[in-house]
């Protein structure tokens, strides 16, 4: 479900203690993996479709497993929520794992929301959603918008499990809502009621899902998703002509339905209409409009929609009700949900050897920079290119995801990775990984090798020489901006709270870390936040500096932020030429912002700090000095 923020906080605590031995006491094994690889995610069933705990269906009346049975106290968690029970599970990832980037496309998640408590949990597991981060703390409840992109990343070696339950909500639940609130500073009105264990309390009648998917799509369901996806669409010329069809498609659907209603007399006629709008949204390009989140439209809209609106015969089998789901082929942006076991492991993609081309990853682009420097509006334009390929979004979990490679893996130094980081097992797997998630700007999947990939993450600044051990053919943009522009950035960044990067880094006594972990962080500890940013860019700036001038000369290119900015079409035109690529799209003056802008541009912000940037410029000027003295190269 789409909400206003990333993450809701509901007014409610647990015994997350009470909830782990109860846990523990259930048989280890109806755990289960949630993909066939071996990557660290596996749940445990306690509502399912019949109570079946084997079950990944999303339609039909949804039951309580035998697992739940032994747990009172989890009974008493579902009761206190006050919800309509839809599938609901216990969800294990294991140290140093992740749940990749994904968005909930189904048409099950539509209208439920996903209600998280944890159980047991670290500081170092981030649960990232959107523009949003929190680590949820044991025994809390939190819900959160399914319809960002969303991911979790166990930086940590502990394992962490949650209670997760998804809901269309409850009468007393909607009370509940009310009182939410989104992470931050709590005012004294914040007052959580604890849900304590009753021991030999009955077991409280909880109230499941019944109906979950229409044998027949009323006009009133069919027209609400379509305003949805219409009103989530990128501006596009297209738009109003596929806004007609649509239109069309709907009155046509109402009249029908006043003559039939859902019986089925009127299922070819409705199957008719589907087809029939099916091809002439495919004919007026509805395939190539993309949405807010980074879907595609008609992607979307089969899930919501066109795939949904007539029910399956019986006699279709459990994969027609998979695929109406969108599960077993899997979400185009690397969901994880029912269904993700059927999707094939592919084989790990070793490196090539000394003097070999690179058969899998053809020149792949790396951009690179200190962080708020504009990556992500470039990295968003370029990845506009044909035949460009990138994994959608920042690549923390990709990275650090593998055990060995995050911070704490080096004693907290930093999130500095050299070659020697990149043995033979890692770098395949990171391959894999990276490819697996691979789709162009049409929302599709990588095909035949070898493929272009784009990609950027503020902390590859400290990566070079491991990027480049992994993609022996690695090419690197580095974006530069004033540094004044990003450092005042920053401190923004820093004060909002949306880039907590590391909350609880050992040994640290100042703010929450936000952004990359830089080299000497320590050297800060104690400093004022302006002088904390200063290091931390001139360190990143330094290192990146150090790693380019490394390569050969044509590994690497530069791009001017301003210039970007002042001649967006010039300069995807001038990047795309050096980097072998076709550019097919026409520019307008201004670019849209992008996904990670906190307040409207303006090269003059940063002046709101420029006393405290100008006193700290001893630390910072120096890099200053060094890239642009590169840059005229």
């Amino acid at each position: 479900m789409k909400l206003q923020v990333p993450f809701l906080q509901l007014p409610l605590l647990f015994d997350h203690a009470a909830l782990a031995a109860e846990i523990a006491a259930i048989d280890a094994r109806w755990w289960r993996g949630r993909t066939q690889n071996d990557d660290g995610n596996s749940a445990l069933t306690l509502v399912t479709t019949r109570g079946d705990p084997d079950s990944d269906e999303l339609s039909g009346p949804m039951r309580p497993t035998p697992a739940l049975a032994q747990c009172p106290y989890l009974m008493q968690v579902l009761e206190a929520l006050g919800v309509t029970l839809g599938r609901s599970r216990l969800m294990r990832l294991s140290g140093q794992a992740e749940v990749r980037a994904h968005v909930d496309i189904n048409y099950y998640w539509r209208e439920r929301m996903r209600v998280h408590v944890p159980i047991v949990t670290t500081p170092s597991v981030r649960f990232q959603c959107g523009e949003g981060e929190v680590n949820m703390a044991a025994g809390e409840c939190w819900i959160f918008d399914t319809w960002r992109r969303h991911r979790v990343l166990n930086a940590g070696n502990e394992t962490r499990i949650h209670l997760v339950v998804d809901t269309v909500g409850g009468e007393r639940f909607w009370d509940l809502l009310a009182q939410a609130r989104p992470p931050g500073q709590r005012g004294p009105e914040w007052r959580p009621a604890l849900v304590a264990p009753q021991p030999g309390r009955p077991a409280p009648a909880l109230e499941f899902e019944n109906f979950n998917e229409p044998k027949v799509m009323s006009p009133w369901e069919l027209r609400e998703h379509i305003v949805f996806l219409l009103g989530e669409a990128v501006a596009d010329p297209r738009m109003p002509a596929i806004q007609q069809a649509l239109l069309r498609f709907a009155r046509r659907w109402q009249a029908l339905w006043a003559a039939t209603g859902d019986g089925d007399a009127g299922v070819p006629r409705y199957r008719a209409l589907l087809e029939g709008i099916g091809g002439e949204l495919q004919s007026l390009g509805a395939g190539e409009i993309g949405l807010k989140n980074e879907l595609g439209f008609l992607h979307a809209l089969r899930s919501h929609v066109l795939d949904m609106a007539v029910a399956s015969p019986a006699s279709a089998g459990d994969e027609s009700r998979m695929d109406r789901h969108g599960d077993s082929h899997g979400d185009p942006h690397g969901g994880m949900h029912a269904g993700a076991a059927a999707v094939p492991e592919r084989p790990a993609l070793r490196v090539p050897g000394a003097g070999s081309r690179d058969p899998v990853f053809d020149r792949p682009l790396f951009i690179i920079s200190p962080p708020r420097s504009g990556s992500t509006l470039l990295f968003e334009t370029l990845a506009g290119a044909p035949g460009l390929f990138s994994p959608g979004d920042e690549s923390h979990a990709l990275i650090e995801g593998l055990r060995g490679l995050s911070p704490a893996a080096h004693g907290w130094d930093s999130n500095r990775l050299l070659a020697t980081d990149a043995d033979a097992e890692t770098a395949a797997t990171l391959r894999e990984r990276f490819h697996r998630q691979l789709r162009d700007r049409d929302g599709r999947p990588a095909g035949a090798a070898p493929v272009r990939m784009l990609e950027k993450t503020p902390k590859n600044a400290l990566r070079i020489p491991f990027l480049r051990a992994v993609f022996p053919e690695a090419r690197f943009v580095f974006l530069y901006r004033d540094p004044r522009q990003v450092l005042g950035s920053m401190i923004d960044g820093w004060r909002s709270g949306d880039f907590r990067m590391y909350p609880q880094l050992p040994g640290w006594d100042g703010p929450a870390w936000s952004f990359l972990l830089t080299p000497g962080w320590r050297e800060g500890g104690g400093r004022p936040l302006e002088e904390v940013v200063a290091r931390q860019w001139a360190s990143a700036a330094t290192t990146l500096l150090d790693d380019l001038q490394a390569l050969p000369a044509d590994a690497w290119t530069s791009i001017v932020h301003d210039r970007f900015l002042a001649d967006p079409q010039g300069e995807m035109e001038r990047l795309c030429g050096w980097a072998g690529l076709d550019w097919d799209r026409r520019l307008g003056a201004s670019l849209p912002l992008s996904r990670y802008t906190l307040t409207a541009p303006d090269p003059q912000k940063w002046r709101r700090h420029e006393a405290a940037i100008e006193a700290h410029r001893p630390l910072w000027e120096p890099a200053a000095a060094r890239a642009e003295a590169l840059l005229r190269r």
